[in-house]
């Protein structure tokens, strides 16, 4: 539920759009920045989490590094942070206590036995599994009375918008992505 602050600042937020303005004018980009604020305040209070016992049990740092190592397969630590778009430093931090915990392996490159790649273990794995299917469940509350394709739209709508940030971030020209597209 909304707090008297939230529900203030939204009304005068949507308050500065009129039908006489151009789409995409002040008070819809204030409603919009407005709402990118209150995600993100929301999404790091609940960590987005999950449901149960397994919410907050994962950082977001954590989730994302074993997640591509999942969807992608093993690989090294530059093509991990390139891929992250953060530099290998960060990775090589943000993977020693995965690997301290058993999450992650290093393995000699397949091709390069002097190269070293990081690899999702099968403890990783199912542990990626057991937070995924919390996070699934946390989805499927929140979006409860959602039609399916709200759900599809919204999801298309913010992975477009994650993408057109991440392409800022990489200095690309608005939109343009430096992701390939997702199916």
């Amino acid at each position: 539920m909304p707090t008297s602050q939230d529900m203030t600042t939204t009304a005068s937020a949507s308050r500065g759009t009129t039908s006489s303005e151009a789409p995409g004018g002040p008070g819809l980009l204030d409603a919009l920045q407005h709402q990118v604020a209150l995600f993100a305040r929301r999404a790091e209070q609940t960590r987005l989490g999950g449901v149960g016992q397994v919410r907050n049990s994962m950082d977001r740092a954590a989730y994302l590094l074993l997640n591509r190592l999942d969807l992608e397969g093993p690989m090294g630590v530059k093509a991990l942070a390139a891929g992250m778009g953060i530099d290998s430093s960060t990775v090589t931090r943000q993977v020693a206590p995965l690997v301290d915990s058993g999450l992650v392996k290093r393995t000699s490159h397949p091709e390069d036995g002097r190269a070293v790649v990081l690899q999702l273990s099968p403890r990783g794995l199912a542990r990626l599994e057991e937070v995924r299917d919390s996070r699934r469940e946390l989805m499927a509350q929140v979006t409860d009375g959602w039609t399916e394709g709200e759900r599809e739209s919204f999801c298309t709508l913010l992975t477009r918008f994650n993408d057109s940030l991440s392409a800022r971030a990489s200095g690309l020209p608005p939109g343009e992505t430096d992701t390939p597209p997702t199916s």
